[in-house]
């Protein structure tokens, strides 16, 4: 077969790989989805903005990826992103931050069923929060957890107990307060 005849070939397949389009439109269409990951890892509007914008960049410049994969790609990008930026270390004793709330925390999200405190999910010390996003929210596997945060699935499970354990001591939410929720993905 002629290379000219093998790319004419190739035109009538369906492209298995997704374009910068692809990304693109993903980028548009889930921007809530997307930025509320972001600002869940980060806890902070600004650095949320910049991992989210730099996770468009990552999968519009980086490898090809099944179109089927595309989102999961996006989302992996920006938690990437945040890693980076934040460096979450199981040793590091990061108080969480008190009342200290983005102003636009309130055009974040609600659903239901399956939710998760928002705020309790903020609180959390950057690793336990990460480890809590990647692992029950995002369904990584531990394996995965520890691959991206550069630890071991030992430090992993430990950071999960911690943030569920601390999640469980809270008081039960009063919803008068206006507090938001993140759902958990079946």
């Amino acid at each position: 077969m002629t290379e000219q005849a093998h790319i004419r070939g190739r035109e009538h397949e369906p492209d298995l790989y997704a374009s910068r389009e692809d990304f693109h439109t993903i980028f548009n269409e889930d921007h809530k989805e997307l930025y509320r990951l972001s600002f869940l890892l980060t806890r902070d509007s600004e650095k949320a903005e910049q991992c989210f914008v730099g996770g468009l960049e990552d999968c519009v410049a980086g490898n090809s990826v099944f179109h089927e994969w595309a989102r999961s790609w996006a989302k992996r990008a920006i938690i990437q992103n945040a890693i980076r930026e934040l460096k979450p270390r199981p040793s590091q004793s990061n108080s969480p931050r008190s009342g200290a709330i983005s102003p636009h925390i309130d055009q974040l999200s609600r659903g239901p069923g399956g939710h998760f405190e928002m705020d309790a999910v903020l609180r959390l010390a950057d690793f336990e929060r990460f480890v809590f996003i990647m692992s029950d929210l995002e369904h990584y596997s531990e394996h995965d957890c520890a691959l991206l945060l550069g630890c071991s699935i030992k430090e992993i499970r430990e950071g999960r107990t911690r943030a569920l354990k601390e999640q469980a001591d809270l008081p039960p939410m009063d919803r008068s307060e206006n507090q938001l929720f993140v759902q958990e993905k079946k």
